[in-house]
Formats: structure tokens, C-alpha cells, sequence
């Protein structure tokens, strides 16, 4: 049963604050008090004193730190492997001499990298030297539509979209990402990652990372899409 007597009549608990708070020497020359002050416990029903009270309460913060630390660490080793990772997949596709291979290499290389179950591309537009390979194949005006509407990559659960049939095992996809691959205001392509582990993308999940797979994405497969005549006839003249 507690001992705590209510204060004087006429003082409220505000103003014995109040009055230590501006008197902080009353402790220097009452320094008994604080010895005698007994608190409970937070890990038991023991009382003690305010000075192992406040020890307590400091080696509670300075445990709190150290887990902030070693998850900080955590994260920093992590965002070096994701670099890492980003690097050799984007070197990849730099090596890859033949415009024709780098859907496939994209696609194996992210799989690859990123330990991504599956992975699926198609590409619009394309020249048509290109036309008849399978990237530039099936894909209906809705789904370009809907791609072309997106402003950054979509993540969530997997509610029959046409691009999940883009993959080998389209049934097994619980959840993914589609990735539009844009040159400028136009989309010309759809990068889908998937998995079937229902958490893997989700609908609250960050996309920065994505729109920067993204980029890299349609900046390699653009060498697929036509030229340009008036930039190349304007580069043309630049060199004269």
C-alpha cells in the first residue's frame, strides 16, 4: 500500500516542481533526501532508491542506443550489398554488345542479383528489326494504356493482371511490382517482378529503389526503340 501523503493544503504538485526547479540547490543542502527517496521497481515489486532509479532509466536508454546502432550497422551493410548488387546488374547490361539479348539478360541478371522469383518484360514500339521477338509480343492496348498511366511502379497483391502471363509460372504469383519503363513522356515497355510471397510487394512499400531499376531499365533497352531522325540529323550537323 503506498506511503504518499498529498501535499500541503494550499500547494499543488505543480508547485513543489516549480519550486525544485527553481531552487536547485535544495538538493545540496538536503542531500539526505534523495537517499531516502524510495521508488518501486520497474522490474519487480522491490523498492529503490532514486539515485538506482535513475541508474535503472540510464542503462534502459543506453540499451536502446546500442540496438540503434547495431540497426543502423545493419542497414549500412545491407544498403552496400543493394549497391553492389545495383552495379553488377547494371554493368551487365552495358557488356551486352547485341541490342537483341538485353531483354533476356535483364531479365536473368535481375533474377540473378536480386534473388527475384520471377521476372517478366515486354516492350512496345520497337523497331522492326525487333518486332518479331517475344519481348515485343502480347501485349493488348489496355495493358499499354495502364502502363502509361503510371507515375511510379505499382506494388501489390496479384489480381489477374495480364502481365502476370508474361511469366513461367503465372499462378504461382502471389504479389509483385510493374515498372514502367518510359524515354521521355512516352512508356514503351513494362517491367514485372514477382513473387509468391504475399509480402514481398506491397501496396505501402517504398518504390525509389524500383523507379531507379526502372531508369536504368529504359535507358539500356532503349537502343531496341527507332531513332529519331531529327536528333540524329541534328547530331549530325553538330559534328560538321
Amino acid at each position: 500500500m503506498s506511503n504518499e501523503q498529498p501535499p500541503p493544503a494550499g500547494m499543488t504538485e505543480s508547485d513543489i516542481t516549480q519550486f525544485l526547479l527553481n531552487n536547485p540547490s535544495f538538493f545540496e543542502r538536503h542531500a539526505g533526501v534523495l537517499a531516502n527517496v524510495q521508488l518501486t521497481s520497474p522490474h519487480g515489486s522491490r523498492a529503490v532508491s532514486l539515485q538506482e532509479r535513475q541508474a535503472e532509466l540510464l542503462r534502459e536508454k543506453i540499451r536502446g542506443l546500442e540496438h540503434k546502432i547495431v540497426e543502423l550497422f545493419r542497414n549500412s551493410q545491407e544498403n552496400v550489398l543493394i549497391a553492389d548488387r545495383l552495379h553488377r546488374w547494371t554493368t551487365s547490361l552495358m557488356l551486352t554488345s547485341n541490342a537483341a539479348e538485353l531483354p533476356a539478360v535483364l531479365e536473368r541478371e535481375m533474377q540473378h542479383h536480386f534473388m527475384v522469383p520471377q521476372v517478366g518484360l515486354r516492350l512496345w514500339g520497337v523497331s522492326p528489326g525487333y518486332a518479331g521477338e517475344v519481348f515485343a509480343q502480347g501485349v493488348s492496348a489496355d495493358l499499354k494504356s495502364f502502363a502509361g498511366s503510371l507515375t511510379q511502379p505499382f506494388c501489390g497483391m496479384n489480381s489477374g493482371f495480364e502481365a502476370a502471363q508474361w511469366l513461367h509460372d503465372p499462378a504461382s504469383v502471389s504479389s509483385l511490382a510493374l515498372i514502367p519503363l518510359n524515354q521521355g513522356n512516352r512508356c514503351f515497355g513494362l517491367l514485372v517482378l514477382a513473387s509468391p510471397d504475399p509480402t514481398r510487394y506491397t501496396a505501402d512499400m517504398g518504390t525509389d529503389f524500383l523507379i531507379r531499376i526502372g531508369e536504368l531499365a529504359a535507358a539500356a533497352l532503349a537502343r531496341l526503340l527507332p531513332r529519331d531522325p531529327v536528333k540524329e540529323s541534328a547530331n549530325d550537323l553538330s559534328l560538321v
